[in-house]
């Protein structure tokens, strides 16, 4: 891992000016710089870029924040990678700190098999180029198939020689372990302990990663010796660093396409995707003849909402990816299919198609996903009614996955129209699959939480005598704690307000402006109070949070709020801290992301003249404003679990279990007493308005 000194050293260094205008043309408005934002098709100028606080944001889309941030977005690097891609530019040597025995054994390996896929795709691209029979036989056979040589150096294709282990011999020769050579899929071992290569006789296709590493091959044996072979394709077998359902074939050569473009193509093989972007159309991947799975589609979502599925017409394969495609649904993505002509698939039709062409014809017979299958399922059931009953089901069940409800109600009315059905019976059924998907959820839900609360409990208990650790000695005492600071709520605080769609609740919008506090201000004194000894202490902004939180028993819900929380308040004593410098650049890209949002937003929670015309800031009233959030934020979350326990009491699963029952009772009547509390504590409610 990279030490915190030396990404302390990259930050200070990226300018994000000077990162931004390696992809962006900027000119100057006013103190900032303007300039078409690289994530979307922006028309206008929209993407801000602030020297003098480092960060980015486009207004229209939203994406943004600092150096690291970008570098990650535009070209869709790991945050370490993103690092290493900044310290290369600014010319800052990388130090990482010592990992532990077990993790040094296992980046280790991950290394090692990384560098061993690394020497073998240069070897397979030399022999390829380099020899006469690379030449002669491989690059012959890949010219045959219309790829140019521009195009087989960009997907790094290769070959590799007849001799069944050449490779094996000249990997050993360079030092490579022959452990490494089994393990990566490259070799294998036959009975009498030989080494042999694995892709013997065939031309190369490297699988890359996000970042470009070298994962795994897939490796054709040439037209001219198909004939009997039962595999005419070979891959890499799964390994450390490998997993098939983990990837997507062009996914390296196709990302920033697809995110300027806003849409993903899927085909089926590697030719496939290799044709189409060297006919002009590059937003392509393959899922290399393997059924579509969950990682895969979060890997292409990563990217865009739209995906058009491309296939070559056969019936047997369309109906197979049906299921697949229902998951592209449920994650909430806007799926298309386009059928080609009779006897084509991607690959022949962008041989014989430009790019224009080949967009032009999706787009003119590209139909929606429902609508596709409702057709191709009408077809085979005919008139049967049993048949037809079949349909309705799996169409309803495609239907009810769609997390939009506007979404769902329009297919519903077009499904409906295309079986000749009434709404109401497609919207009943749709809404039983929901209700007991709702209740699956819930009960996964429930299952996470008793299981926390457990965890929780062990961490809580006591230790035994036999398990108490031995008696701190005098160097090794902690300096004591403030008394009037406690700790910062617990990171396994278990609410039974339930954590999706909490962003449209007013509780989380209050919950949000008061980390904006702290991530700004943290660190700022915001009023004095007086101790027992009649002397004035100052308190911090996240003093004040911290301890007013702990007062009600209350804590944020948001797991990530809550750990920014914790670090602000144990790093509250320190000199040097300046919260919005650390979350800006703290380790964790979910942090410092969520940091960038959070300093880069633009609007301002309040502001107004004095009656000199000073416009009076956020900060000029910290002493107002923090306290005033923190009242309408107690009072909204405390309402809103109130309401979700009372809910639960009325559930009859909850009231059948009488443990269950017993603990929502119990939180039910804590939270009612910390409501009186606060009611005479803080007396008439002053509401925020946001």
């Amino acid at each position: 891992m990279i030490d915190q000194p030396t990404i302390d050293r990259i930050m200070d260094a990226a300018q994000i000016y000077d990162v931004v205008s390696d992809f962006v043309t900027l000119r100057k408005r006013g103190v900032n710089y303007v300039g078409l934002c690289p994530f979307h098709d922006d028309k206008t100028p929209s993407f801000s870029v602030s020297p003098a606080k480092n960060l980015c944001k486009c207004f229209a889309c939203g994406k943004g924040g600092n150096p690291v941030h970008f570098i990650m977005l535009h070209e869709q690097l790991s945050y370490p990678d993103a690092l290493r891609y900044l310290a290369k530019k600014y010319h800052i040597e990388i130090k990482e700190r010592e990992l532990t025995d077990e993790e040094k054994a296992a980046q280790t390996e991950r290394d090692s098999l990384f560098v061993v896929n690394q020497f073998a795709n240069d070897y397979f691209r030399r022999t390829l180029r380099d020899t006469d029979e690379g030449r002669n036989i491989g690059l012959a056979y890949l010219r045959s198939r219309g790829f140019r040589d521009d195009t087989i150096e960009k997907f790094q294709l290769g070959y590799c020689t007849e001799r069944p282990d050449a490779f094996a011999k000249e990997a050993l020769a360079k030092g490579y372990q022959r452990d490494f050579l089994v393990k990566t899929g490259l070799c294998y071992e036959t009975d009498d302990h030989r080494l042999r290569d694995r892709f013997w006789g065939r031309v190369i296709f490297p699988f890359h990663t996000l970042s470009g590493k070298v994962v795994a091959f897939g490796g054709r044996v040439l037209a001219s010796a198909t004939k009997g072979v039962k595999m005419k394709y070979v891959n890499s077998p799964e390994s450390e660093i490998y997993h098939k359902s983990n990837e997507l074939y062009g996914i390296y050569q196709a990302k920033q396409a697809i995110v300027k473009q806003d849409r993903c193509y899927l085909v089926e093989g590697y030719t496939d995707v290799i044709s189409m972007y060297q006919s002009g159309v590059e937003n392509v991947v393959a899922s290399s003849g393997t059924a579509l799975t969950t990682h895969q589609i979060k890997l292409i979502h990563r990217f865009t909402n739209n995906l058009t599925v491309l296939y070559d017409g056969d019936a047997a394969g369309i109906k197979a990816s049906l299921r697949g495609i229902d998951m592209l649904l449920e994650e909430g993505m806007n799926i298309k299919v386009c059928l080609l002509p009779d006897g084509e698939d991607p690959d022949s039709f962008a041989r014989q198609h430009n790019g224009t062409e080949f967009r032009q014809f999706i787009q003119e017979h590209e139909t929606d996903f429902i609508r596709f299958k409702t057709n191709l399922l009408l077809d085979d059931a005919g008139r049967d009614p049993i048949r037809r009953a079949e349909l309705i089901g799996s169409l309803v069940q495609s239907i009810a996955v769609i997390p939009e409800a506007i979404v769902r109600d329009v297919y519903i009315k077009e499904c409906a129209q295309l079986l000749h059905v009434e709404d109401r019976l497609l919207v009943s059924e749709v809404a039983k699959r929901r209700e007991k998907q709702a209740e699956q959820r819930a009960e996964q839900r429930e299952r996470e939480r008793r299981q926390a609360q457990a965890q929780a409990q062990t961490q809580a208990a006591p230790p035994s005598a036999a398990d108490a650790p031995p008696a701190p000695g005098v160097e090794d005492v902690p300096p004591p704690a403030s008394e009037e600071i406690p700790p910062a709520p617990e990171a396994d605080y278990v609410s039974f307000i339930p954590q999706e769609e909490k962003e449209g609740r007013e509780f989380y919008r209050y919950e949000r402006l008061i980390l904006q506090m702290v991530v700004r201000y943290g660190e700022r004194v915001m009023c004095n109070v007086t101790d027992d000894e009649g002397r004035e202490v100052p308190v911090t902004v996240t003093e004040y949070v911290v301890q007013d939180l702990h007062e009600d028993d209350l804590a944020f819900h948001n797991p990530l709020h809550r750990r920014m929380l914790q670090e602000a308040a144990e790093r509250i004593g320190t000199e040097s801290f300046v919260a919005e410098h650390y979350f800006l650049n703290h380790p964790d890209p979910a942090i410092s992301q969520l940091s960038a949002e959070l300093v880069s937003d633009r609007y301002q929670l309040s502001k107004y003249h004095s009656k000199s015309q000073h416009i009076v800031t956020d900060e000029e009233r910290l002493y107002e404003l923090v306290p005033l959030l923190m009242v309408n934020f107690k009072y909204a979350i405390v309402s809103e679990e109130l309401t979700h326990l009372m809910r639960a009491l009325q559930d009859p699963t909850v009231l059948a279990d009488n443990d269950r029952c017993t603990a929502v009772l119990t939180r039910y009547n804590e939270m009612r007493q910390v409501q009186s509390v606060m009611a005479k504590r803080l007396g008439d409610r002053v509401v925020l308005k946001l």
